[in-house]
């Protein structure tokens, strides 16, 4: 039986799970409340398309949609990429809610907003998760998921079933938490990565030199927890009994949020291409990600 998705909002993440769905064979109902952007997503989704090699033809499972209600009549799954605003967010959720079929799982794609802000109150606050996605999601297949407290187990279920379905790689998380798990680890990272550079320590270039070369490259095919188990003849346990005193001693005295200071910004932004460089730039990173996700299928 084909499956029925809508994705309801059409900026760059948007259109990038209309591809994931749509290429996996899902029948994709899509909506934007602008009729500016309904009328380019002919154009932008061939771009999103091209620029990630998959085979346009997959957007013939995409039906753009002049309104939410025709958007998810029928669906099973609401892929919402509505403003970061928790006011707009909530009014989006109380239309979902009366509109979708009752048995679809309404999911958000929020990376600041946890599920509770918005679902809290609705008939549905049930079928109500987060789906968060790294951009763009068509490229890099992680997506996290996180529940309310209202969120059903079924629910949640049902999701992780759909993303291995659709081919994305689903990281189910237990409860709530401020910025999930990936922004979690990139603000501790990236507040080091401050600190260190405001220091005069290392350069913005040497900084990203280490992490593209050095971790990166490692975390490419291993997390952090993998990654130490090899790291040690022993194992985990091993490493930890090794190095936990020193990477303790590291940990206790990073940087946190005192990194993020104006310098340190002006210190990196001079070192990076100007603003006017960012779309090209990005379009050239996203073919180089669809370039590595290809060859790590193979």
């Amino acid at each position: 039986m084909t499956r029925t998705v809508a994705v309801i909002g059409s900026g760059l993440i948007g259109r990038a799970w209309a591809v994931v769905f749509a290429r996996a064979g899902c029948q994709v109902r899509l909506w934007d409340p602008s009729p500016e952007v309904r009328a380019q997503l002919p154009d932008t989704l061939a771009q999103t398309c091209t620029l990630s090699g998959d085979d346009p033809a997959a957007l013939a499972n995409v039906t753009i949609c002049d309104d939410m209600a025709s958007a998810v009549e029928g669906v099973e799954w609401v892929q919402e990429n509505g403003p970061e605003k928790l006011e707009i967010k909530r009014q989006i959720y109380a239309d979902l809610d009366r509109l979708a079929p009752p048995d679809a799982i309404l999911a958000s794609s929020s990376s600041a907003l946890v599920a509770s802000s918005f679902a809290k109150g609705l008939a549905g606050s049930h079928r109500i998760l987060v789906a968060h996605p790294v951009n763009p999601p068509h490229v890099v297949p992680v997506v996290e998921l996180c529940p309310s407290e209202d969120t059903a187990p079924e629910a949640m279920d049902r999701a992780e079933a759909l993303m291995h379905a659709v081919a994305q790689v689903p990281v189910r998380l237990s409860r709530e938490i401020d910025g999930f798990v990936l922004n979690r680890l990139q603000a501790v990272l990236l507040a080091e990565s401050l600190s260190l550079i405001e220091q005069g320590i290392v350069t913005p270039e040497g900084l990203d030199d280490t992490i593209c070369h050095g971790l990166g490259r490692r975390w490419t095919l291993l997390g952090p927890m993998a990654t130490i188990n090899l790291n040690a003849p022993g194992g985990v346990i091993d490493y930890l009994d090794r190095y936990g005193p020193t990477m303790a001693r590291l940990s206790d005295s990073a940087a946190r949020g005192e990194a993020f200071t104006d310098t340190a910004a002006e210190r990196v932004a001079a070192a990076m291409p100007p603003p006017e460089e960012v779309p090209e730039r990005t379009r050239a990173r996203d073919a180089k990600l669809a370039a590595l996700a290809q060859f790590l299928k193979e």
